[in-house]
């Protein structure tokens, strides 16, 4: 990185050009006392923030403020971040120096002034880069810039949620064109039978990780595809399959492109499978052998990652949308209509079977895995019939269980609680078990206070959220009560999700007249902060959503009852700090992780959660709460029944009592205690970094070693 003279507007600049300031809260603060005012108005953008303020502005305010050392020692910091050489991944994974990990994905959440994902399966891949750069693995992220990102949401007066779609604006994101050998902005093109695709592209330096994203607003394409990366997970199956070539097979290209030898393909969930399609392509095309050659090749290098345990959520297309835009790389590949949608069917001789972008990346990768131990069982009994040979225990789909990255989740507040305790050194060894053995000479009262700091904050980020949701509907009321809305006293439980049917959002409001009581206790209330977004096109999740949002609207309910509309990636960090506890009550075994608990561990939050997913790996009794004991009914509604009540019963008899049970100081050690246990056994194994070395010392490494031996 190269020095931009000692003019402070540079250095910040060249600071706000790398993704690594979202995970470093010292660069923030910067930003944040040269004008908080102007950084709330920027929605914590940076690039935007210095696009509003003059290089003179900047000098003065920081010598004012005396801000020059902090600005400097922050640049030096990125720099010798990036320029280490002596990271685990130099010293661990050599053989990827060259041939780098591919990790595609079909959306990336790395913060919220970046909207381009949804929700947990972005968050996971922004994670999963983040770490890698921590570690120093060699990786890139291949992606789409979705111009309008996903939408933003808000509830009209009835509780029904409706969309904006808002366009980003280039120039306030630290994006740089990607040129070609000729200093020509790079254009990726992919022919179908009906035209040519084409798409340039940026790049997003995320710590040492480069993302390349594809954009295909450019002339040359049609206005209909040129719209084709405006907005994530809309339109119809014609519309999709154009995304997904343009993220597979276009992405592809780029490492073409560019040069760019992988050593191994990373897909993370099926929309991206058509990559496999390209290497195989330019394989059959460089080295002259035929396709099932080429096939195994690539199979070797390439890694699946599936994260979907429901049927309905892997991508299907018909064989008429597959010709029409696989067409011509299928020739190009030899293969019959037929020869070719084998490659996505469960059952090749049946010619009413879709292609599936799952079957394509199970069939065609020798590495392939769940995100959790109970999603790997779900998975191998899902696609046990494209083995039937094998028994369902070897049907070849493993786990890594997932985990956060903690530096982009954890409070300042803890932090610097846990530098004081577990030492300086604590991030880069947090993957060890002994690190947090410390937690337990932390001082209950220091904890708790940091936690009740955390709470604070969360309540007057909800209160001033709410101020502006009720200013907009008109709920005068609302505005009258602003400041008697939540109580940082009370036991404050967080749940925050997408509106899924399957993941039960209003379970707790199973029993009304139930939940009114524990609401209302005079001695030992509750008090619950909802949020989350249902799909566009899910009529069935946003009438579960509105059912939540009118509770929430009642004079009764609405000063311990609250939905925090537009659910991103701010307000589930506020959320996931400041919460007492987080509620998870998906259909089991239907949670193919949950990684939002895990953010809360890391900040004294306790779980409350069903069974499934990481908790199921994690819960032990003293580390959090347990709803059920892991059965599941038959019958749908009977096994909702049975989760309300032990829900009920689980607040009632456990975590009400524990909480309210206090010393003469106010100080709840029992509760402490849960949260020590939590922290000790759990921050070590739930992080990103464990998740991100267990891939390439199980995934990348093996997989990189084999494509070097394959000489057949």
């Amino acid at each position: 990185m190269t020095d931009p003279d000692n003019n402070l507007h540079n250095r910040l600049r060249a600071l706000a050009q790398n993704l690594w300031w979202a995970w470093h809260p010292e660069v923030i603060g910067i930003f944040t006392d040269l004008d908080p005012h102007l950084w709330r108005q920027v929605d914590h953008n940076p690039n935007a923030f210095l696009n509003r303020m003059t290089p003179e502005q900047i000098e003065e305010r920081a010598a004012d403020l005396v801000l020059h050392s902090r600005i400097n020692y922050a640049f030096r910091r990125l720099n010798e971040y990036v320029e280490k050489n002596k990271t685990w991944g130099a010293i661990h994974c050599g053989n990827l120096s060259n041939r780098p990990v591919v990790y595609f994905s079909a959306e990336f959440g790395l913060h919220e002034s970046l909207p381009i994902y949804s929700g947990g399966l972005g968050i996971l891949a922004g994670d999963h880069l983040k770490s890698a750069s921590d570690l120093g693995i060699p990786l890139l992220g291949i992606g789409l810039l979705y111009n309008q990102g996903y939408f933003s949401q808000r509830l009209n007066k009835d509780g029904w949620q409706e969309e904006d779609y808002v366009n980003l604006d280039v120039k306030k994101l630290p994006l740089q064109m990607v040129t070609n050998s000729k200093g020509k902005p790079l254009v990726i093109q992919v022919d179908t039978r009906s035209g040519v695709l084409q798409a340039r592209v940026w790049k997003l330096q995320v710590g040492r990780v480069p993302l390349l994203l594809l954009d295909a607003n450019v002339e040359g394409n049609s206005t209909e595809d040129r719209e084709l990366t405006s907005r994530l997970y809309g339109g119809d199956n014609r519309l999709r399959i154009r995304q997904e070539l343009l993220l597979g097979i276009g992405g592809a290209r780029i490492l073409q492109a560019l040069n760019i030898t992988p050593g191994v393909l990373h897909l993370n969930e099926g929309h991206s499978s058509f990559a496999i399609l390209e290497e195989i392509r330019r394989i059959i095309e460089y080295d002259q052998i035929p396709f099932h050659r080429a096939r195994r090749r690539v199979s070797l290098y390439t890694v699946f990652t599936t994260h979907t345990p429901v049927a309905a959520g892997h991508d299907r297309f018909s064989p008429d949308l597959v010709e029409e835009h696989l067409g011509v790389i299928r020739e190009k590949l030899g293969l019959s209509h037929d020869e070719f949608m084998a490659l996505g069917r469960v059952n090749p001789e049946d010619g009413s079977e879709p292609f599936c972008m799952t079957v394509l990346a199970l069939k065609n990768s020798r590495r392939a895995n769940g995100v959790s131990a109970i999603h790997a069982d779900v998975s191998r009994l899902m696609w046990h019939s494209l083995w039937p040979t094998r028994p369902e225990v070897e049907v070849p789909i493993g786990h890594i269980t997932n985990g956060v990255h903690v530096l982009s989740w954890l409070a300042p507040q803890m932090f610097q609680l846990f530098e004081t305790r577990l030492g300086q050194d604590w991030p880069t060894r947090m993957v060890h078990p002994d690190v947090w053995e410390k937690v337990a000479e932390i001082d209950d009262g220091e904890l708790w206070e940091t936690h009740q700091n955390l709470k604070m904050r969360l309540i007057r980020f909800v209160r001033r959220r709410l101020q502006i949701q009720a200013e907009r509907r008109g709920d005068r009321e609302t505005i009258k009560q602003i400041d008697q809305i939540l109580d940082p006293d009370v036991l404050t439980i967080g749940c925050a999700r997408r509106f899924a049917t399957y993941k039960r959002g209003d379970l707790i409001m199973f029993h009304p007249e139930r939940l009114a009581r524990l609401v209302e206790d005079a001695h030992r209330p509750i008090q619950i902060i909802f949020a989350g977004k249902a799909h566009p096109q899910d009529h069935e999740g946003k009438q579960l959503l509105q059912r939540i949002a009118q509770y929430s609207f009642n004079a009764a309910s609405r000063k311990r009852i609250v939905f925090v509309e537009n659910y991103d990636y701010n307000v589930g960090r506020h959320l996931v700090q400041g919460v007492d506890v987080w509620l998870n009550n998906p259909r089991r075994p239907l949670e193919a992780c949950g990684t939002s608990g895990q953010k809360v561990v890391l900040n004294g939050g306790l779980n409350l959660s069903v069974l499934d997913g990481w908790w199921n790996e994690a819960y032990d009794g003293e580390n959090g709460f347990a709803i059920g004991h892991g059965g599941m009914h038959n019958d749908e509604n009977v096994q909702y029944q049975r989760d309300a009540e032990y829900l009920y019963e689980t607040l009632e008899k456990e975590v009400i009592p524990v909480y309210y049970d206090r010393d003469t100081n106010g100080i709840p050690h029992n509760w402490i205690a849960r949260m020590k246990k939590a922290m000790q056994n759990l921050g070590w194994r739930f992080n990103a970094d464990r998740m991100v070395k267990d891939y390439a010392e199980r995934f990348y490494l093996p997989a990189a070693s084999a494509t070097s031996a394959e000489t057949l």
